[in-house]
């Protein structure tokens, strides 16, 4: 099984560079070892059985997306997957905002020189004051969450590997 741990969020990532001062932002990471895409990877998170619960909320609240419209977000061939629209993407990474313009997702496959790849999931939270109490009492959750979906993403990736 992948370890993911906490890591420091790159200083020239597009989260990064896309935050504000004040807001909460974070990194996780893991490594696979063997060279992956960020199309690989991020189909590949949004389509885990890590996913599948909060595909379900989505689609509960109208903003469900399918395993199609996640291989056309990997693909570069469309800027909006379920509750997000593409802010920004780079060769090997891509940072998502919410519709409601408060949170970011961030997904980074970074080729490393022994072939294989850091995968990097980090999220940004934009402190508004309004209804903050809520999303920070959710920030616990959220580490443990995140954690689930880096690994079921980089299982995934291994399984496709085989």
């Amino acid at each position: 099984m992948p370890k993911v741990g906490a890591a420091p969020l790159p200083s020239d990532s597009l989260l990064a560079r896309h935050s504000v001062a004040g807001d909460h932002t974070d990194c996780y990471a893991t490594e696979v070892p063997r060279a992956v895409t960020l199309e690989e990877f991020v189909s590949a998170f949004y389509l885990s059985f890590g996913f599948v619960p909060e595909r379900l909320m989505l689609y509960l609240i109208g903003r469900g997306g399918s395993p199609a419209d996640a291989r056309a977000l990997a693909a570069g061939e469309t800027d909006r997957f379920a509750a997000w629209s593409v802010e920004a993407r780079g060769e090997h990474e891509l940072l998502l905002s919410d519709f409601l313009g408060r949170t970011r997702s961030w997904l980074k496959a970074q080729p490393l020189a022994n072939g294989g790849t850091r995968l990097h999931f980090g999220s940004g939270v934009r402190w508004r004051g309004d209804g903050d109490g809520v999303f920070r009492a959710l920030l616990g959750f959220h580490a443990a969450y995140s954690r689930v979906l880096l690994r079921a993403a980089a299982q995934r990736l291994a399984r496709a590997h085989l």
